[in-house]
């Protein structure tokens, strides 16, 4: 089990997962926003979407759980 925190503080710009998706790595989970720039958070490991933490809009503090990969 892997868990995908944030690096940064941003807004949730656009979710392209859902829970129960399979994932590989490289795989774009979200993309945050942050001073006007787009940061695409990538998955690390294959896997399924075990628990996704986020939605669009939501505001995000550094170490925050993005999603759990299974």
């Amino acid at each position: 089990m892997a868990e995908v925190r944030a690096e940064m503080v941003a807004n949730v710009w656009k979710v392209l997962v859902s829970e129960g998706d399979t994932v590989s790595d490289g795989d774009t989970l979200v993309i945050l926003e942050s001073m006007k720039m787009e940061i695409p958070v990538l998955v690390e490991d294959d896997g399924v979407v075990a628990q996704l933490k986020v939605a669009e809009g939501d505001v995000i503090q550094e170490g925050d759980l993005i999603a759990v990969i299974d």
